[in-house]
């Protein structure tokens, strides 16, 4: 099902190729946070509505809050999503580029096995991979201090 699941993101990114805006854009705003090089390689598509898989295993597997929670953006890869009147709202853009690392990081199969396994287990607040995401955007938008953020997810994954 894994396979799939990525079949269905890379077709999902692929789809959206022209509409993706490279994250470098963000590079003043989060400079100490990631590198260039990190912002280069990912990217944002604004959406009206968050592309979601739709796979009957994913609602037997119990993740059927989960697949219809409304949310604001969502992370395939390299490649995340965001609705138009949170386009600009760098506190979302912080949190997704976090799960843009932690893809990167773990891999694809991977990834996708430990967040739904959280999910499961202890619920999207409490999952581990999305409350590193919110520590972080949260670190952010206080002033926080600079933290090579991939860096640190890598030691900490």
């Amino acid at each position: 099902m894994l396979q799939q699941i990525e079949q269905w993101i890379d077709q999902t990114n692929l789809k959206h190729k022209e509409q993706r805006v490279a994250c470098s854009t963000f590079f003043d705003e989060f400079k100490g946070f990631y590198s260039l090089e990190f912002l280069q390689q990912a990217y944002f598509v604004i959406v009206d509505e968050i592309p979601k898989p739709h796979f009957p295993e994913l609602r037997h597997l119990g993740l059927g809050d989960f697949i219809d929670m409304n949310v604001n953006g969502i992370t395939y890869k390299n490649t995340y999503y965001v609705v138009p009147h949170l386009a600009s709202n760098l506190r979302l853009h912080f949190h997704e580029l976090v799960h843009v690392a932690q893809w990167e990081i773990l891999g694809a199969i991977a990834f996708m096995e430990r967040y739904i396994t959280e999910i499961r287990t202890k619920g999207y607040y409490d999952a581990p991979l999305e409350k590193m995401a919110y520590a972080f955007d949260s670190h952010f938008i206080n002033g926080g201090e600079k933290i090579d953020v991939p860096h640190f997810i890598a030691q900490k994954i």
